[in-house]
């Protein structure tokens, strides 16, 4: 069984592929990478890669495909599979990043909740974005990163490269899945992406924002399976 390598998105912890532990278990072990390893893409992918298997398959969501883009320039030879979770080859915009500056300034006088809580409401779809449940969970989430783990995790955003110009040399069997109602990363980013990778499969996940995993758990279960046992 091939070992399988989950890396979460912006102030996301292991808590976010939760839902998919159980099942994905039985396809092979599972590790669920931590993004903490520095403030840039870089140093975040080696210190991935000196923890990972030799082999295995490569799943990121958000700023997890960021990284899973690094890691594959870094060491292709080691994924067997790659499974792009609402996320974008592209660099950050200008306006972007004006915003995610905007942000890091604030936590010099704001406390982290106030900060992220905006951002945190308004990644799911528009109808789940009152749902307190899933607000508590991405708040439980960001709360371990804590601010210094959000500190380094939007510059190396801020930093990371554009991955647009590597998609065409990607092989290996892949999975580009996107919510619906993904504000951040919207379904036309995902088919930029499926429509350059040579055979990779496009899913939109209905009824879904920027956390799929969490919002619509079985569709995206049922997706990465079949994208395993592909």
């Amino acid at each position: 069984m091939t070992p399988i390598v989950l890396i979460p998105g912006l102030v996301c912890t292991a808590e976010l592929f939760g839902p998919q532990l159980p099942a994905l278990w039985t396809r092979g072990p599972v590790t669920v990478a931590s993004h903490l390893g520095g403030d840039s893409m870089a140093a975040i992918a080696e210190d991935i890669l000196s923890n990972a298997p030799p082999r295995f398959a490569l799943a990121g969501l958000s700023m997890g495909g960021y990284i899973a883009f690094e890691i594959l320039r870094r060491a292709p030879e080691r994924v067997e599979r790659l499974a792009l979770l609402d996320t974008s080859a592209r660099p950050d915009t200008p306006e972007q990043t004006e915003k995610r500056r905007g942000l890091l300034s604030r936590l010099d006088s704001e406390a982290f909740e106030a900060v992220v809580e905006p951002v945190l409401r308004g990644l799911p779809a528009p109808a789940r974005r009152d749902d307190d449940a899933l607000f508590q969970i991405n708040l439980r989430m960001a709360q371990a990163v804590g601010v210094d783990g959000f500190r380094h995790q939007v510059r190396a955003i801020i930093g990371r490269a554009d991955s647009r110009p590597d998609l065409s040399a990607i092989t290996i069997p892949t999975l580009v899945l996107v919510g619906d109602q993904d504000a951040l990363t919207p379904p036309d980013i995902a088919r930029e992406m499926a429509e350059a990778i040579p055979n990779a499969r496009l899913s939109i996940i209905p009824d879904s924002g920027h956390v799929s995993t969490l919002e619509q758990p079985e569709a995206v279960t049922a997706a990465l399976l079949s994208w395993l046992d592909a």
